[in-house]
């Protein structure tokens, strides 16, 4: 019986996340964020209940360094592509609290006019442990929000050198936003980063800092030109704007439309889609794999000692690991 009724409510779930309901939206995301196992089978139903109705969005990853006004632009940018008839999903993985696990940052605070659109949704979502900063469930968060009528994702980072790799690899672009620094600036941003950007803003180009904003975009232009690009149907572009003062939104939108459609037509996404797939289901084993052998109880009762023993030198790490790993393995 109380099979049939998660059935019956995960059915009601799936039917309201189609629909475009939020609240139901919201409890979905709820229900895969969670770590329970009944919870984690109710999802993994939902999600293939869903599944035939997403991807039809355009997924944006979006970094930036410390100080260049990531939610600014995050909420003009929305409310641009709102006034153009879209519906905006934003995906915000916040650092996560050591005491409690959750949010601090708080993106709906930060994007308080978005927020109210009833075309927008906002979801911060914890870290958590997940390596890179990146929250574990934000790809099917993704799923679910296409598949709710979201046609624009995106999904904002912790911050430069955190998580840009792995959400640049569930996302369709890569945007990076930099600051009027210009050559400085560019001294402290890693290569990696660099290499992921599809196109590179530089914010707050506005008032006194309109020239060396000019300057900026040459630099990184110039920087850009050097590197290999991920893609051979599309050449990294450097765009400026003011977020605050909502100047220079529309001409990136533009080139977002450009790099779809380009993608789009060499069958490029649907390929870099299909990839990401794949590394998606051997993540999700490694993943779990790792959570079975930290909850094994012979591995927990022999892992503080393997532990000090490690620390101490008595034990090679690759002994440790492989004595581990045998217990972990006899008992399943």
């Amino acid at each position: 019986m109380k099979k049939a009724n998660s059935k019956k409510t995960t059915g009601r779930t799936a039917e309201g996340v189609l629909a475009g309901e939020r609240r139901a939206l919201a409890r979905a995301i709820t229900l895969i964020e969670s770590t329970r196992q009944d919870h984690r089978n109710e999802a993994d139903a939902l999600l293939e209940q869903i599944l035939p109705h997403s991807g039809q969005s355009i997924r944006i990853g979006i970094s930036g360094v410390p100080g260049v006004g990531k939610s600014t632009f995050i909420e003009a940018f929305g409310m641009h592509l709102i006034q153009q008839g879209h519906r905006v999903a934003v995906l915000a993985i916040d650092p996560s609290s050591q005491r409690t696990g959750g949010s601090i940052l708080g993106d709906k605070t930060r994007m308080e006019l978005l927020s109210r659109q009833q075309a927008a949704f906002i979801r911060p979502s914890p870290a958590g442990k997940t390596l890179g900063g990146v929250a574990r469930r934000t790809r099917e968060a993704m799923l679910l929000c296409e598949a709710a009528g979201f046609d624009v994702i995106l999904v904002e980072t912790v911050g430069v050198g955190q998580s840009e790799t792995a959400v640049s690899e569930m996302v369709d672009m890569f945007l990076l936003l930099l600051l009027p620094g210009g050559g400085d600036e560019l001294q402290g941003i890693k290569k990696g980063i660099m290499e992921l950007a599809d196109m590179v803003v530089v914010n707050k180009a506005d008032g006194d800092l309109i020239p060396a904003a000019n300057r900026a975009a040459v630099e990184y232009h110039a920087a850009l030109g050097l590197m290999r690009p991920s893609s051979p149907n599309w050449k990294p572009a450097v765009k400026k704007c003011s977020a605050l003062q909502d100047e220079g939104i529309d001409e990136i939108w533009e080139a977002i439309c450009s790099f779809r459609h380009k993608l789009w037509a060499s069958g490029e996404i649907p390929q870099k889609r299909a990839q990401q797939a794949k590394a998606w289901m051997w993540n999700e084993i490694r993943e779990t794999l790792l959570v079975a052998f930290r909850d094994d109880q012979q591995v927990a009762a022999a892992l503080q000692e393997m532990e000090s023993d490690v620390i101490e030198g008595r034990l090679a790490p690759a002994s440790a690991a492989n004595r581990l790993l045998n217990l972990f393995l006899k008992s399943s």
